[in-house]
């Protein structure tokens, strides 16, 4: 009787042929067991003690060890100490390959590779106004790993008091080297408290450059606990223009919000102040908004706009009414005091989704109210057709890359003209609206000395010259620009007739033949000249009676190609069209603070935020 798991078989007997040893044998179970020589493909394994065919597929020899263990006791132990005599078998009966293990030889804190990356991290800390704690992260940890394996990443106190101070230092002393040779600029100022309402004081620097290009810089959003008093923020201002360097009669003008402390702090430095066209607008606009109609109807617009905003599931039946009426799938936006244009925007999300919005609050007997009327809904739609010509014009005045100064007067003309001109097929309320805008306006922009600065910068813009100037200042303004060009004259020669001159007095290396034309080559002693207020007056005349450039073409290109033709006139094109019409920059460097310091980041430092908000500006 066979033992359990046995699974051999009687060889057939007759004449016994000699077995033969398996191919390639590895075990020493092998030795025991062998096939017949007939058998080629040596399938059946044959015991060599009882001639018994033993099945082992695929040459396991599981079965062979059973056998020997149930049938053949003695045999079994004689291969089991032959195996372990013989150790644990090589599987691929080759020595096993040698493996080199390759050990990442770190940067050293020394080395240049190691600082560009120190330097790549910390410009993007700085410009995207991340938190320093990032490089503390592990998710950033082990991207930097993955980057690069040799890169050991510093600490973030490392970044805070080494790399982020050193960034700052060198763009500092670069922005001090840049705005030493500008000859003109203007300035923009506000005053902002930060989320742990700690007070702040904004610089912000305005320029065209030698090659005409408009520049901007932001100098400082300093820590300011005095007393915002007109005569404090006027010796802070002085105090920041001198921590750069920058005289005060280079300043043409700042520009800043109606503030009665700032307008203060201008007027005791004795400082030419053009007020903030944006704020302007936007009081003009909250001006001829005092109506009781126009309370009711904005009042019902907000309770309105809040029902949709607090309720998902209104939201929700919303954008199915949308969809159904096909209208187009936009959110209702919600009034913001101080942002311009946010009530305009509000009114002409409500008219346009209308329908959708009648048709949710009509299926709810609670919300019903809420609908405007008709009478309303009239009111709301003569506010926007007032206020909707007026919404691109801020942004538009906005800019810091572009001149905008001289759009002011050719802007305030276009609403008199057109915009906010009385028309007889309006209703009554918007001509009410379209009088009050424009008569406050009119009001806010009569001073003499604000009138020059919009005439003159308007003159030295090749779109419009002297187009938008009253008649009874046309003869004012060209006087004014032939005093300056005057006194631009007494500074020195311009730029061209030195170079000249250090051409003609250079030594001569080499004696070059003459050509034909050098014996006609007019001297420089030898040169007509003319007297000094005509050559002026021919370069105004030349320049106002040229063509005027496309109002869509930038200015600062066409200088940029006639500074030779009109050398002085350029000079004051440099001096006054760097004038932001709008304190924007301003208001733009404290919603970077704002992203700076938040709730998360509100134990920073005063000079870390003004060092933080510097380099996020001006990298």
């Amino acid at each position: 009787m066979s033992g359990a798991g046995d699974t051999s078989a009687l060889a057939p007997t007759g004449d016994e042929e000699p077995l033969v040893p398996r191919e390639a044998a590895k075990s020493t179970v092998w030795s025991f067991f062998g096939f017949r020589a007939s058998d080629i493909d040596q399938k059946d394994v044959i015991c060599k003690e009882c001639h018994r065919v033993v099945s082992a597929p695929k040459g396991n020899t599981t079965n062979l060890f059973n056998h020997l263990k149930t049938h053949h006791k003695q045999k079994y132990d004689e291969c089991m100490k032959a195996k372990a005599n013989a150790g644990p078998p090589n599987p691929r009966q080759c020595p096993a390959p040698t493996q080199t293990t390759i050990t990442a030889t770190l940067y050293p804190s020394t080395s240049q590779r190691h600082a560009e990356i120190t330097d790549a991290i910390t410009f993007y800390l700085a410009k995207d106004m991340c938190p320093i704690s990032t490089v503390s992260n592990k998710g950033f940890k082990s991207m930097v790993k993955i980057l690069d394996k040799k890169y050991v990443i510093p600490s973030r106190n490392y970044f805070s008091k080494v790399a982020l101070p050193a960034l700052y230092e060198k763009c500092r002393e670069e922005i001090e080297r840049e705005i030493t040779t500008v000859e003109y600029f203007a300035t923009t100022t506000d005053l902002w408290s930060s989320r742990t309402m700690e007070p702040y004081m904004s610089l912000t620097i305005h320029y065209i450059d030698d090659d005409f290009t408009m520049k901007s810089r932001c100098l400082q959003t300093s820590f300011f606990p005095q007393d915002h008093t007109g005569e404090a923020i006027a010796q802070g201002l002085r105090e920041a223009l001198a921590s750069w360097s920058l005289r005060e009669e280079k300043q043409v003008c700042i520009t800043t919000d109606n503030g009665s402390n700032v307008i203060k702090a201008a007027s005791v430095n004795k400082w030419m102040r053009l007020q903030c066209f944006g704020h302007r607008l936007h009081l003009a606009i909250e001006n001829a908004m005092k109506d009781p109609r126009i309370d009711r109807a904005v009042g019902i617009c907000k309770k309105l706009v809040s029902s949709f905003s607090y309720s998902w599931r209104r939201k929700k039946e919303l954008a199915r009414a949308q969809k159904e009426l096909k209208l187009p799938e936009h959110g209702l936006k919600t009034e913001c005091p101080t942002r311009w244009g946010s009530r305009q925007a509000m009114i002409e999300r409500v008219l346009e989704q209308h329908k959708a919005i009648s048709q949710v609050l009509s299926s709810d007997r609670k919300s019903r109210h809420l609908l405007p009327s008709w009478q309303d809904t009239e009111i709301l739609e003569a506010i926007y057709k007032s206020l909707h010509p007026l919404t691109e014009f801020t942004d538009a005045l906005s800019s810091e890359k572009y001149v905008s100064v001289s759009f002011v007067k050719p802007v305030l003309h276009l609403f008199t003209s057109s915009i906010l001109k009385v028309n007889d097929d309006d209703p009554e309320l918007t001509n009410t609206i379209k009088t009050k805008i424009l008569t406050y306006l009119e009001e806010k922009y009569k001073d003499p000395e604000t009138q020059d600065l919009l005439n003159l910068a308007s003159a030295l813009d090749p779109r419009f010259k002297l187009r938008y100037t009253s008649e009874d200042r046309v003869a004012p303004i060209q006087a004014r620009l032939m005093s300056e060009m005057a006194a631009s004259l007494s500074m020195g020669p311009s730029d061209g007739g030195t170079a000249d001159r250090a051409e003609d007095d250079a030594p001569s290396t080499s004696k070059k033949k003459k050509t034909l034309g050098s014996f006609f080559k007019i001297t420089e002693r030898a040169r007509p000249t003319h007297p000094p207020q005509q050559a002026l007056a021919t370069e105004l005349q030349s320049y106002l009676q040229c063509a005027d450039l496309d109002s869509e073409e930038n200015p600062l290109d066409w200088w940029r190609e006639h500074q030779r033709v009109y050398p002085r006139l350029s000079k004051l094109a440099k001096k006054y069209l760097g004038i932001p019409a709008t304190s924007a920059p301003s208001e733009r460097v404290f919603s970077t603070g704002g992203n700076i310091v938040t709730c998360l980041r509100s134990s920073l430092k005063p000079e870390s935020v003004d060092r933080l908000v510097f380099l996020a500006k001006n990298l």
